[in-house]
């Protein structure tokens, strides 16, 4: 077999509800649907979860990832995007509802068999608060992961985002990440970092020294498109359009590129096999989810087939 094939190196995963948008809510029947879908296209070995809100359903969805044999992460952004939570809230009962939601998704995550939860951080507060709220951040991831280890191991992921174009997010930006890291891998082995390639051009940072920021936590990968350029385009900011979208920031050669830099980093390989998960939607007339699920397969096997 040959040792670089992309199957060596990472968990090759798909985010279902950004697929399936009509899984985002976790409402019956649909959500079950969508990752039954997933789970039958053995071109994936990993998929991204959110939330499944009837016990039974989650029961059935459990029964669907178990026999698919994916490796299987829990999202946490429909619950804190759908529900406008803000875990960096300085207003202690704000903070207190964000963080009993996110338990509440640490609990899903543990009935669906995910072997890590992605988390996220609230609205950035402008630069008077920014340092206080990164502090109750902190403490706010601390007492959710209390929480998950007394329920068994689980690993986390925080996810960065941007700052100034959609999600607004307090992180944010690299070096808010490494704020957070620098705190809580210490006291917490289990957590690490998510870093998004489509969200370099978001947020305006080199992709190689923003990693260079964040190697030596543990990481884990997405990867997409964005469209930054022109805030009139239909899809503008952190909406994962398909690739090859006209006005989009990245497509096969820019993903070439971001694999190509994971492999010179030593950041990918089979020592590590990191979750690597593709995020893409549908968005525009004429767009399905079969459809750009066809598009991203074609895209990832050309740019894989460029890495050296």
């Amino acid at each position: 077999m040959d040792s670089w094939s992309i199957y060596n190196n990472v968990k090759l995963g798909i985010v279902a509800f950004k697929l399936y948008p009509e899984a985002r809510s976790g409402a019956d029947g649909v959500t079950a649907e969508a990752i039954r879908k997933v789970c039958e296209d053995d071109f994936w070995t990993a998929i991204e979860v959110g939330t499944v809100q009837d016990v039974r359903e989650r029961n059935h969805v459990r029964k669907l990832l178990e026999v698919s044999h994916m490796a299987v992460a829990y999202a946490t952004q429909p619950k804190v995007f759908g529900g406008k939570l803000n875990p960096n809230s300085r207003d202690p009962r704000e903070r207190a509802k964000a963080v009993g939601s996110i338990k509440s998704a640490v609990q899903e995550a543990f009935h669906l068999g995910a072997e890590v939860v992605r988390l996220v951080s609230g609205k950035d507060p402008g630069d008077e608060h920014r340092e206080e709220e990164k502090r109750i951040f902190i403490d706010s991831l601390s007492e959710i992961m209390d929480y998950g280890n007394s329920l068994g191991e689980m690993r986390y992921t925080l996810k960065i985002f941007d700052r100034d174009i959609d999600k607004k997010s307090l992180i944010g930006h690299f070096s808010d990440a490494v704020d957070v890291a620098k705190v809580l891998c210490p006291a917490y082995p289990n957590f690490g970092l998510l870093s998004d390639g489509s969200h370099f051009p978001l947020l305006g940072e080199d992709p190689k020294e923003a990693l260079e920021l964040v190697k030596d936590f543990p990481l884990d990968f997405h990867f997409g498109n964005s469209v930054s350029k022109d805030p009139l385009h239909p899809v503008y900011g952190d909406l994962q359009p398909r690739f090859g979208i006209p006005g989009g920031d990245q497509d096969t050669e820019d993903l070439r590129a971001y694999f190509q830099l994971l492999k010179d980093m030593k950041l990918i390989g089979p020592d590590k096999k990191p979750f690597c998960s593709l995020e893409v939607r549908p968005n525009v007339a004429e767009e399905t989810s079969a459809l750009v699920n066809a598009n991203s397969k074609r895209v990832i096997k050309e740019a894989w087939s460029a890495v050296v």
